[in-house]
């Protein structure tokens, strides 16, 4: 066995060992996403995050990556909770993860760690709704979008420009394969609305259950599937748009509405 065979199975032994008991990993949080930090690794085209075994190595990487203008922080996931986490990483799109303890850093896929069922393998009748690609889309636009650049650089300015550009392409053509959890109050039966900095309101969308029920944590609404193309139809009036996951990347999405039917012109009698 190599050198990393022998690392990596040490390191995952270690993970596996807190999985489900009341001992901490920490992640790499993007400040930009409110999510873990997410990059596609060049070679395999994995998309990973970060999740290291001693809280101050988590810390250091957190603090080295801000330097470098990618605002970043450190969240403690207690191994009570790990399985959440996990299960939350499928539905964002990433399938790998890097892992460092004590220094040195192992790769693995999720499904090493946590496997679950594949949406045909639910019971009939099950509604699966997730957008893996679409979200793993906001979440890179994200990080891109609001990460700070030093002012007068004109190619990092332009570098990034065009990558914004091809994330909303690939934005728009995700978002249009896709169905979304929507909210409605139990009670009322109204709509909740979320109002941005600029006073414009945006009604929530959610990619999967998981980001809906961060935003249902009061358990007052209750959540409607609705498939892209009926999204313009459903959006409330004094809306200009969607919110995406608001509890998490809170991507505002402009919504083209149907045009209203022209009236034909009555002839005065």
């Amino acid at each position: 066995m190599s050198d990393t065979q022998t690392t990596t199975a040490a390191v995952k032994k270690e993970l596996l060992s807190r999985l489900g008991h009341d001992a901490d990993i920490f992640a790499l949080i993007s400040l930009c996403t409110r999510e873990p930090y997410v990059v596609c690794d060049p070679e395999t085209f994995d998309d990973e995050v970060f999740l290291f075994l001693e809280e101050e190595e988590a810390k250091a990487e957190a603090a080295r990556l801000t330097e470098q203008k990618i605002p970043s922080s450190v969240a403690k996931i207690n191994g009570k909770d790990m399985l959440v986490f996990f299960t939350s990483l499928y539905a964002m799109g990433v399938n790998a993860l890097i892992v460092e303890m004590r220094g040195e850093k192992a790769a693995m896929q999720v499904s090493d760690i946590v496997k679950r069922k594949a949406p045909e393998d639910m019971p009939e009748g099950t509604v699966w709704v997730e957008n893996p690609s679409l979200h793993l889309t906001a979440v890179y636009l994200s990080q891109e979008m609001r990460r700070p650049i030093e002012s007068g650089d004109e190619a990092a300015a332009k570098e990034r420009a065009d990558r914004i550009r091809e994330l909303n392409e690939e934005l728009t053509a995700d978002f249009r394969k896709g169905s979304y959890i929507f909210a409605i109050q139990k009670e009322e039966k109204g709509i909740p609305l979320v109002k941005m900095k600029d006073g414009q309101l945006y009604q929530p969308a959610f990619t999967d259950i998981l980001e809906f029920q961060k935003f249902n944590r009061d358990n007052k609404l209750r959540p409607v599937v609705v498939e892209a193309e009926k999204v313009p139809t459903v959006l409330a009036s004094e809306a200009g748009g969607i919110i995406l996951n608001v509890m998490g990347v809170n991507l505002p999405l402009t919504i083209n509405r149907p045009a209203a039917p022209k009236t034909a012109p009555t002839t005065p009698h």
